[in-house]
């Protein structure tokens, strides 16, 4: 069976049903004349008649409070905004499988450059005549007998894969994730490529949370993701997350995205040090994941080498964190999610 180490011909897709989810989509359409009142951007009206009732609320507000009419405006369009996404019906819960079709056969329009990042990924509207929903669109496949890192290293044998996004996802799944969103192989314009949900809700990326300095309502839980997404990016030696490729949605929950550079050759744990806490149900997937199911679900993009070396991180994984617990006990190393 072909894999990308081997050749750059397109390989053939094979159904994968694993678990998923499907959050609501955020899309409204722009009234004109609130627009220009507050020029905020995407405020949400039922009907341009309605505008009018706009004009003389501010009217009437600004007189009797004198309050700034930028600050009257804001208060409007907000509540206008609630108002119309508690009307707004949401998007169908979709079914594993069901988020796999819609990712492999809705029609593509809009295709636009996402402008961050750079392996050149887009956005695309996807629809099927009855769900519309965005989606992520990676074609990048670079092989390179060496190339120089941000960080300064010089790797050997790089390869920067659409292929490897999806495998991340395949992985993910059989370690009980729900937090990197679903990715299928599909020919965009010609080219072989990975096609992703695209993450509604998203608040924040990393580095603006970081800047922030905020933790959330829930310290406790957006460390524990943290912890969670250490254990992940060494098992498939993932050199390339940085606080763009992780967004935080309005409910504290991480997400993690673009893994093109996944899967790198090296066997040892790169950053042990932050292995310091990890979650029961993934301790427990770890130790149960075999090689059959990983071959069953990444075959397609991985090669044996690789899904040999991931294995034997791991091992490594499983190794360390039963050496923690040894000395600290399971209450101070293992996380009861």
């Amino acid at each position: 069976m072909s894999h990308p180490e081997e050749n750059t011909e397109p390989v053939p897709h094979r159904t994968f049903h694993a678990r998923g989810y499907c959050t609501r989509d955020g899309y409204g359409r722009f009234d004109v004349v609130v627009r220009h009142l507050c020029a905020l951007g995407s405020v949400v009206l039922p009907a341009r008649r309605e505008a009018w009732k706009i004009l003389v609320a501010m009217e009437v507000l600004m007189r009797r409070t004198c309050v700034s009419p930028i600050l009257v405006a804001l208060a409007l369009c907000v509540a206008s905004v609630q108002a119309q996404e508690a009307s707004l019906p949401s998007l169908p819960s979709l079914s594993p499988a069901a988020m796999e079709d819609f990712l492999l056969n809705a029609e593509l329009s809009d295709i636009r450059d996402v402008g961050t990042g750079v392996t050149g990924s887009q956005r695309a509207v996807a629809s099927d005549g009855r769900l519309t929903h965005d989606v992520h669109i990676q074609s990048v496949d670079i092989r390179r007998a060496a190339a120089a890192l941000g960080d300064g290293r010089i790797e050997r044998n790089f390869r920067d894969s659409y292929a490897y996004n999806i495998a991340a996802y395949r992985v993910a799944v059989l370690l009980g994730m729900d937090n990197v969103p679903m990715s299928v192989p599909r020919d965009v314009r010609g080219e072989r490529a990975a096609v992703t949900w695209w993450v509604d809700d998203v608040a924040m990326t990393e580095g603006e949370r970081a800047a922030q300095r905020t933790y959330g309502p829930d310290a406790a839980r957006t460390v524990e993701q943290f912890y969670t997404m250490y254990v992940f990016d060494e098992l498939i030696q993932n050199r390339d997350r940085n606080h763009g490729n992780m967004l935080w949605t309005s409910d504290w929950k991480m997400w993690l995205i673009d893994h093109t550079r996944a899967f790198r050759p090296q066997v040892e744990l790169t950053e042990p040090v932050r292995l310091t806490r990890i979650s029961r149900v993934l301790l427990d997937n770890l130790r149960t994941l075999t090689s059959e199911a990983l071959e069953d679900a990444t075959s397609d993009f991985l090669s044996g080498s690789q899904r040999s070396r991931l294995l034997q991180r791991r091992d490594l994984l499983v190794q360390h964190f039963e050496e923690r617990i040894g000395r600290l006990g399971a209450s101070m190393v293992v996380l009861n999610q």
